[in-house]
């Protein structure tokens, strides 16, 4: 089980374990938890409280020992439902001083690095959401497929799509069935280059904006601001768009 996703929504190490034994085990009092758990009795006891507190645990007394056990899982959604409402009530204190940060005209960097593929994904959102004619990519190959899974792309461009933003990609040989299942979907174009162009990194355009992203262990994606660097990169796709085949 890939318990990445319970740290997302910001469970500790301790609490994922606890919670996880309790539903294999469905009822049980703290001894038997320590010991499936192998925490410290401390550690255990603050994952059980804050659990609690979180509606993802209850108890019930069996004489004066405190008998415990997961809650339904589908509680999560009223956890993740309680989170978002306590964003929204800050959120608009946020885009304030965001507002107030863009008037004082300070100079602003052009260029942020996102790490890992969490900061991938967080550059391809911003990407798709950019208010640009057209999203225009290059390089990439199999091994960036298989980095971030083939489901995680096909969302990605199904989220493109939604936003209306039209697309025009250079692939190689390697993700020519990807491709395939691409071009089916509105407003995607798709050329090829053989598969020995295939690369471990992408880039990608969308109106003032320029994505780098490396699909390597220890990925990364450098996410560039600027109308020149992004008309520049433009040229160099137009190139390589004439030259590429269907």
């Amino acid at each position: 089980m890939d318990t990445t996703i319970l740290e997302d929504l910001g469970l500790t190490t301790a609490e994922i374990k606890v919670y996880i034994s309790l539903l294999e085990l469905r009822s049980a009092p703290a001894g038997e938890i320590l010991s499936r758990c192998k925490l410290h009795n401390s550690v255990m006891h603050r994952a059980l409280n804050s659990l609690t507190q979180k509606s993802l645990i209850n108890y019930i007394f069996d004489g004066r020992r405190k008998i415990y056990q997961a809650t339904d899982p589908d509680n999560f959604l009223a956890f993740i439902e309680q989170k978002k409402n306590k964003f929204e009530q800050i959120l608009p204190e946020l885009k304030a001083k965001l507002q107030i940060s863009k008037q004082l005209s300070r100079p602003t960097e052009n260029a942020t690095i996102y790490k890992d593929t969490r900061g991938i994904s967080e550059v391809y959102r911003q990407l798709r959401e950019e208010k640009g004619k057209e999203y225009l990519s290059f390089g990439g190959g199999k091994v960036c497929e298989d980095r971030m899974g083939t489901a995680w792309w096909k969302n990605h461009h199904l989220n493109r799509i939604k936003n209306k933003l039209p697309s025009r990609q250079v692939f190689d040989e390697t993700v020519r069935s990807f491709g395939k299942e691409l071009i089916k979907k509105q407003i995607s174009q798709v050329r090829y280059f053989p598969a020995h162009f295939a690369q471990f990194q992408e880039t990608v355009i969308v109106g003032d904006l320029v994505a780098i992203s490396l699909f390597t262990k220890d990925a990364y994606s450098i996410l560039i601001r600027d109308q020149f660097v992004a008309e520049g990169y433009i040229k160099y796709f137009q190139l390589l768009w004439k030259n590429a085949k269907p």
